[in-house]
């Protein structure tokens, strides 16, 4: 069964997350670019947010947003 395109809600853990409300992706914090939930990879726990790439992550660490 396929969902349909929208954007899922997740609980970010360290190494994993939780699925709040199912989708099929989630938006960058930094790019606002779309990353389907099943390639995820890059998320920071203590602000909850979801990055597109590595890069994105450490433009976020730095407080550098309009960067990424």
């Amino acid at each position: 069964m396929d969902l349909p395109e929208r954007e899922a809600v997740l609980l970010y853990g360290a190494g994993s997350y939780e699925v709040v409300r199912p989708g099929t992706y989630v938006t960058c914090a930094v790019s606002g670019r779309r990353v389907a939930v099943t390639a995820l990879r890059y998320w920071s726990v203590a602000r909850q947010e979801a990055y597109a790439t590595a890069a994105a992550g450490l433009t976020a660490e730095r407080g550098d947003r309009d960067a990424g």
